[in-house]
């Protein structure tokens, strides 16, 4: 009975290192964003206004 507690404790112990490891990692990870184009984004926003009308 004692050695199923004690290997679900330790089997806890580890998904919960695993855990804080991985989201530690994540928040760590620099993300990069491409710059707009402005003529592109621009003419975009013109050929949405057209369709709408």
């Amino acid at each position: 009975m004692y050695t199923v507690l004690i290997i679900s404790v330790i089997i806890v112990i580890i998904v919960l290192i695993l855990s804080v490891v991985t989201t530690s990692k994540a928040y760590q990870y620099k993300h990069t964003v491409d710059p707009i184009d402005s003529s592109n984004n621009h003419k975009d926003a013109i050929d949405a206004s057209e369709e709408n009308k």
